[in-house]
C-alpha cells in the first residue's frame, strides 16, 4: 500500500485532507507539529482525527516557534476578535515560516518511512490571508523537496498534495460530510479552552462557522 505523511493539525481541513488521502488508497502517517501554540487542544483534537481516520501511525513532534515568537499565537499578543483583516493585510495570526517549517519535517518523516506524497490543508479560498497558504508556495516547496532530498534525486520522487486549496470552507465541510468526517472531534479555534471549547470570535472560528453556514450544514463546534 502506497504511503503518505499527512499534516494533522486538529482542525476541519486537515481531518478532511486525511479523509482524501485514505480514499485514495494510501495508507496515512499523520504528522502533527506543538509549535507551541496557545494551546494544546488542537494537538488532542488530532489524535481523535487520526484515530477517527484509521491512520498507519500518528507522531507528534516539539518544534519551539514560541522561542521566536512574531505571532499572535506563539508570542505576547492579543488574538483579533471580531474582526476581518483590511485586504492584503498579513493579520497578527500568521505564525513566520510555520508551513515551510511543517513540510519541511514531514518530508524528513517521508523519507524515513518511504513515503513520496505528502499532504497538507492549506487553502486559498477561504482562509486569513497567510502567504504560506498559496498554490505558488505549494509549487516552490515541492520543486525544493524533489532537490534537497535523497528521494527526489535518487527515488521516485516527493510530490505535495493540498487538496483544498481552491476549496471554500463550505465545500470543505460538505466533502467532510461525504467522506464521514466527525467534525465534533476537530478543533479550528485559536482561543480553544482546554476542553477544545471554542471561543466564536476569532478569524477561525468565523470562517469556521460561516462554512457551515454557507454548506447548509448544523455547527458541530463546541463553544464556551
Amino acid at each position: 500500500m502506497k504511503k503518505a505523511v499527512v499534516l494533522v493539525s486538529g482542525g476541519m481541513d486537515s481531518a478532511v485532507v486525511i479523509a482524501m488521502a485514505r480514499e485514495q488508497g494510501f495508507a496515512v502517517y499523520a504528522l502533527s507539529v506543538n509549535y507551541g501554540q496557545r494551546h494544546t487542544s488542537e494537538l488532542q483534537a488530532a489524535a481523535r482525527v487520526a484515530t477517527q481516520q484509521g491512520a498507519a501511525a500518528h507522531k507528534t513532534v516539539q518544534i519551539d516557534l514560541r522561542s521566536i515568537g512574531g505571532s499572535a499565537l506563539t508570542d505576547e499578543i492579543d488574538v483579533p476578535l471580531d474582526a476581518t483583516p483590511a485586504a492584503g493585510e498579513i493579520p497578527v495570526t500568521y505564525v513566520p515560516a510555520r508551513n515551510t517549517i511543517m513540510l519541511s519535517v514531514a518530508l524528513g518523516w517521508a523519507e524515513v518511512v518511504g513515503a513520496s506524497d505528502l499532504f497538507c490543508g492549506v487553502n486559498a479560498v477561504d482562509y486569513s490571508g497567510y502567504p504560506d497558504c498559496r498554490p505558488a508556495f505549494i509549487d516552490a516547496f515541492e520543486r525544493l523537496a524533489n532537490l534537497a532530498t535523497k528521494a527526489g534525486v535518487e527515488g521516485a520522487g516527493i510530490r505535495v498534495h493540498a487538496p483544498l486549496q481552491h476549496l471554500s470552507k463550505a465545500d470543505i465541510a460538505r466533502e467532510g460530510v461525504r467522506l464521514g468526517v466527525d467534525f465534533a472531534d476537530t478543533v479550528s479555534c485559536y482561543l480553544a479552552d482546554d476542553d477544545g471549547r471554542a471561543c466564536g470570535h476569532c478569524d477561525a472560528c468565523r470562517l469556521r462557522a460561516e462554512g457551515f453556514a454557507a454548506a447548509g450544514l448544523a455547527d458541530p463546534t463546541r463553544y464556551v
